[in-house]
């Protein structure tokens, strides 16, 4: 008995000693309010140095709000929200499907923005689920690496130059895991929807040796280093911000198609103060939908008429169409199709 008494003992110190939050925190950050009152707390998978120039801008709107941003993997975020029911305001991702899977399983509760009129039918879903970028999936590449190459202008092209160069190019191609990557795991399946392409791609990098990556920012980074040559489905955000201080970054615009993923933000359940959730809503879409954030906007302005004027850019669309591959059997045979593809022995 004395035994027992000691085991349970002993579980409860181990399980008071366990962190609160068994989700993987990335980066954290409390922006201050300057006059002291109320709070927002913000998961996201937007890395802090993109993404504070709104919260910035918002707090010289509000400055009796404080914020608490927390940045995780898009995975992650479905973790803390559907998995461990954690308390916080505001979500914000760029995997639009698990943002959707969110609010279709009754993780989000409806805001009325008085600033949805500026948004496109394809930019919302049922007043839970709110767009506020348009950000392309683009192909970054280093210069030096194709020089005396011809600049890809298409899937195939690229194709061809890494098929008839793969000396130069093997081990230097990288792209998302997708079984890791929520956002990796939305591009791949939005790329193999648009075209066939996409799957003679993988074959040709997985026969590179293709790196496998997390995140848009540790592929930027190797091909910076040098470590890559080219990297597939990168954000363009986080490209163009790189690209504009390092000019060896290229970016290529293909002519077949460019997938542009909708970063969104929903109010979760368990929001403690979603009345300040929404006002930050309401920031958000006047910041990327109108021309105040011409001063703080962090994004590319992709607006819904060049959109709709360039048949090229896919964008894809809020909306239940995005559970699709997220079903169990879908799900499955996507990726085993994927890793025949791009694992090679």
């Amino acid at each position: 008995m004395r035994i027992l008494l000691l085991s349970s003992l002993l579980i409860s110190f181990v399980l008071w000693l366990m962190p609160a939050s068994a989700f993987e925190i990335e980066q954290h950050k409390t922006f201050p309010a300057t006059e002291g009152g109320e709070s927002l707390r913000i998961i996201s998978n937007s890395d802090i140095d993109i993404f504070s120039p709104l919260v910035e801008a918002f707090q010289r709107k509000y400055p009796s709000v404080s914020v608490d941003y927390t940045v995780v993997s898009s995975t992650e975020l479905m973790t803390a929200l559907q998995t461990e029911g954690k308390a916080f305001d505001i979500a914000i991702s760029s995997a639009m499907d698990l943002q959707v899977k969110l609010a279709n399983d009754g993780f989000t509760q409806p805001y009325n923005s008085p600033q949805e009129i500026l948004l496109p039918d394809w930019a919302r879903w049922r007043n839970h689920v709110f767009a506020f970028t348009q950000e392309p999936a683009s192909i970054v590449y280093s210069k030096s690496a194709f020089e005396g190459l011809d600049i890809p202008t298409s899937r195939q092209s690229l194709i061809s130059i890494l098929r008839n160069n793969s000396e130069r190019f093997t081990d230097k191609v990288g792209t998302y895991d997708i079984r890791e990557s929520g956002l990796g795991f939305l591009f791949a399946t939005q790329d193999a929807r648009t075209s066939d392409t996409f799957w003679r791609l993988n074959e040709v990098m997985g026969s590179l040796q293709a790196k496998l990556y997390c995140c848009s920012a540790d592929m930027i980074s190797d091909i910076t280093s040098g470590e890559l040559a080219v990297a597939y489905n990168v954000l363009g955000s986080y490209a163009q911000a790189k690209a504009a201080k390092d000019p060896n970054i290229g970016i290529l615009e293909l002519e077949d198609f460019t997938t542009l993923m909708l970063r969104s933000a929903v109010i979760p359940t368990t929001a403690e103060n979603p009345a300040v959730a929404g006002d930050f809503i309401d920031h958000l879409i006047t910041a990327s939908w109108s021309e105040e954030g011409a001063g703080y906007y962090p994004y590319p302005k992709l607006n819904r008429e060049r959109v709709s004027q360039k048949l090229s850019l896919r964008t894809i669309r809020l909306g239940p169409g995005l559970l699709v591959y997220l079903d169990t059997l879908k799900r499955t045979r996507f990726l085993e199709e994927w890793k025949s593809a791009i694992i090679q022995p």
